[in-house]
């Protein structure tokens, strides 16, 4: 796992965007970045790990930390399971997303529309032509490690950018950076590439008497 204090997650093209220049990567090595983070993507059918989840502040300090579980089953199915500090639970069963807080009762569905799919999580879950078709995508290997970085191509998305971390042909750890600069590190373990998972997993029973919320319906 990288120093979540120390690791600095720009790019040259965010570099080059945070002074409003305009980076011109040469296009056989953007083209080959994505054909690169395509090749891992696409034979990716499913995934279940760990996660140990950190929030960062601009000037690195850690402002929230958690843990739990996750399974996702392409297209478009996930469920996420933060275990601790605080229950909470999200299921996206392809049509609708659940944003489960067993603390207070309460339940938010959203439709799975382009923001929501745009979460990192979500992001995976989708097909890899969507992502390098809505994403610049940046390589480089750091410390044996192969890391692609997307810049959104839209303005309308939750981070600025995001790193996906290889160890070989398994994902091992998520970067998303935000407008103010608050940065997410996930970092997975106990890690099964293409397994069976029981799709019962993606289907979220609202419990009685919970409060639902609900948006973009």
């Amino acid at each position: 796992m990288r120093d979540t204090n120390t690791r600095r997650p720009s790019s040259l093209a965010l570099a080059a965007s945070a002074f409003g220049l305009t980076f011109a990567a040469p296009a056989v090595w953007a083209n080959e970045a994505a054909e690169r983070l395509t090749e891992r993507l696409d034979p990716l059918e499913s995934y279940q790990a760990t996660f140990e989840q950190q929030i960062l502040g601009s000037s690195g300090e850690r402002l929230q930390s958690a843990r739990g579980e996750m399974w996702l089953s392409r297209p478009g199915m996930l469920r996420w399971e933060v275990e601790a500090p605080y229950s909470q639970i999200v299921v996206s069963d392809g049509a609708d997303v659940y944003l489960y807080d067993p603390d207070l009762e309460q339940v938010t569905v959203q439709t799975m529309d382009d923001r929501v799919t745009h979460t990192p999580a979500l992001l995976l879950s989708g097909s890899a032509s969507d992502v390098t078709a809505s994403y610049d995508v940046f390589y480089e290997q750091e410390n044996g490690d192969d890391v692609f970085t997307l810049i959104p191509s839209s303005a309308d998305t939750l981070f600025e950018e995001l790193s996906m971390v290889f160890d070989g042909q398994t994902l091992s750890e998520l970067w998303m950076m935000d407008s103010t600069g608050q940065r997410t590190a996930i970092t997975f373990s106990n890690i099964t590439h293409n397994g069976n998972i029981d799709r019962s997993l993606f289907n979220f029973d609202i419990p009685e008497g919970t409060d639902v919320i609900r948006e973009g319906f």
